[in-house]
């Protein structure tokens, strides 16, 4: 450090903070502690070592402290190679640690934004994405399958997480996390962003298709119609950025049998049974719009499923009327029990003898037509002729439902505490069994294929 020149330091400093993007305050802070450290061997006393720099001239004091506290100057004009080199790797720290809580301090509240970069190098199945300041990491399991990049390609995605690691900071950056949608639509649609439009809830198939749930707080405002736009050109710009990934937009209801009838469009829906204690729902459409309630491959009603958060079971009309009928045949075989009883029975809740015996003989007498006796009677022949209850085969089971730790469930619209695949918490009943699902060895077969780019054929069927 011999022969320091002020106004050289000072023009340093300046240079330093302006290409590292950090306080020229931060970089003498760093000079003095970096002098500190190569000058702690020369002194006889280093805990009492103060190092100082004028910000206005560039002057460098170092000054120590005696057991008698008398200050000293130490001279820094002939420190010594040994000296400098330690001076030099811990002002380069000092600054990559500045230039690091920066980065840091920046991008963490840039989290679940979206943010542009240009494709810089790659490393195996991820890649490195140059975001002007800072570095990204884009991992292969955030990239959608049916997008590849190259080298110098710009890219578009969302600011998912940002930690320090070592003097670095990485930030990851998804392109399938249903908040990449959601930012989307604050971009494209701004009642979204104006909060007079609420993005309830988004599930995605990355590539394939997303629901969105959409509600609104203004009734002079259409929901549907405000995020679609005129002739789809709010839509049309979301899409585009997602290379033609199918897009849904459902209409927001509190209520469930509402919310999965909206959620299971385009399908019409005949009819819905819920089953609260299992939040479980069997759905009834007719026998021409079962292909279309399932979806390709699945994925309408795997996504309505997940979007609703119940486990919902497709059946047609032509199955419902079958196991209507079957399970009314048992009913008029009570004695005293007619073709208009066993209806009534059965439109009161009861589908089987099991169901009949749990609820006892004043469930019963609260049926239209049912009488003590005709009770006791219907009671004793279950209890005599154990059967089982009728099933519906061929059912289309997509799960949805997820408990929470407590065994309450988690309800539409809310992000589960846990990731998908926890396990499962501890004293938790185990979900029901569920039907044998025919499309499920195909769903199978199509993970399990090798990824491919979609043909013009697909990318003209893909859009909304």
């Amino acid at each position: 450090m011999e022969g320091v020149n002020s106004a050289e330091l000072l023009r340093f400093v300046e240079m330093i903070a302006r290409d590292k993007g950090i306080e020229k305050s931060e970089v003498l802070m760093a000079i003095e502690q970096a002098m500190i450290v190569a000058l702690r061997k020369r002194v006889e006393n280093p805990d009492t070592l103060e190092v100082s720099v004028d910000p206005t001239n560039g002057k460098i004091t170092a000054r120590e402290t005696d057991l008698d506290d008398n200050t000293y100057d130490v001279k820094i004009d002939d420190m010594g190679r040994i000296a400098a080199q330690t001076f030099k790797q811990i002002f380069v720290q000092k600054n990559r640690e500045a230039e690091r809580d920066n980065i840091y301090e920046k991008y963490i509240g840039l989290r679940r934004e979206i943010r542009s970069g240009t494709i810089q190098r790659m490393e195996g199945p991820n890649y490195l994405v140059n975001l002007g300041d800072a570095e990204a990491f884009f991992p292969r399991k955030e990239q959608v399958p049916t997008e590849s990049y190259q080298v110098g390609e710009r890219v578009r995605g969302l600011i998912l997480d940002v930690r320090k690691q070592g003097q670095k900071v990485k930030i990851i950056l998804s392109r399938t996390h249903p908040e990449f949608v959601k930012k989307l639509f604050d971009l494209e649609v701004p009642e979204v962003a104006e909060r007079i439009i609420e993005i309830k809830a988004i599930v995605r198939e990355p590539g394939f298709r997303s629901k969105v749930a959409v509600a609104s707080y203004d009734p002079k405002v259409d929901a549907v119609g405000a995020c679609v736009g005129v002739r789809g050109s709010r839509i049309k710009g979301i899409i585009d950025e997602l290379n033609n990934e199918k897009i849904d937009i459902i209409r927001w209801n509190e209520s469930a049998e509402i919310l999965i009838t909206n959620a299971l469009k385009p399908a019409r829906v005949d009819s819905i049974t819920l089953d609260y204690d299992n939040r479980r729902a069997r759905v009834v459409v007719p026998d021409d719009q079962l292909s279309l309630s399932i979806g390709k491959r699945g994925q309408n009603v795997r996504l309505a499923a997940r979007l609703v958060k119940w486990d919902l079971d497709i059946v047609t009309v032509t199955q419902e009327t079958d196991w209507r009928k079957r399970t009314l045949e048992k009913f008029q075989t009570f004695e005293g029990v007619d073709d208009l009883l066993a209806e009534s029975l059965f439109n009161s809740g009861f589908d089987s003898f099991a169901d009949i015996l749990a609820a006892g003989p004043e469930a019963l007498m609260k049926v239209p037509g049912i009488t003590i006796d005709i009770a006791a009677q219907i009671i004793q022949h279950c209890q005599e002729n154990p059967e089982p209850a009728e099933t519906i085969t061929d059912v289309v089971h997509a799960d949805g439902a997820q408990r929470k730790a407590d065994n309450s469930f988690v309800e539409p619209g809310q992000e589960p505490e846990e990731e998908d695949g926890a396990p499962q918490a501890a004293g938790q009943p185990a979900k029901p069994s569920a039907p044998v699902d025919p499309f499920s060895r195909a769903a199978e077969y199509a993970a399990q294929a090798p990824e491919r780019d979609p043909l013009p054929s697909e990318k003209q069927g893909n859009q909304s």
